[in-house]
């Protein structure tokens, strides 16, 4: 496919910018079908408002629930062979707990 100079309208600053051969081909080697909305300049300046308020793409992610904290281990005696393991939840005591090795066992992994 041949491309061809475009001129188009920023939506963020309503100002003519053009969409070149070049930009086009990179465009469509990465799989964009849409045209670019804004200007170079408004592009970059969006792009480095969103990094330094810590998202990009619409998601916060300094608001996530995950921690540098360890997890909580809790001690058990493994229901099948008796041995002291550590396990990420508090046993509740109407259902066996199993050391991983057990675990592995009982409940093998599914290939799909």
């Amino acid at each position: 496919m041949s491309y061809q100079d475009k001129s188009l309208t920023c939506s963020d600053c309503n100002t003519a910018f053009t969409f070149t051969v070049q930009e086009q081909e990179n465009f469509a080697s990465k799989g964009y079908t849409n045209e670019p909305k804004r200007c170079p300049s408004c592009r970059e300046a969006r792009r480095a408002q969103q990094q330094s308020a810590g998202s990009f793409g619409g998601g916060n992610y300094e608001n996530r629930s995950y921690s540098s904290t360890p997890r909580k281990m809790f001690p058990v005696k493994c229901s099948t062979c008796g041995k002291d393991a550590q396990v990420p939840f508090e046993p509740r005591g109407d259902r066996p707990v199993y050391c991983s090795d057990c675990y592995r066992k009982t409940n093998p992994v599914k290939k799909y």
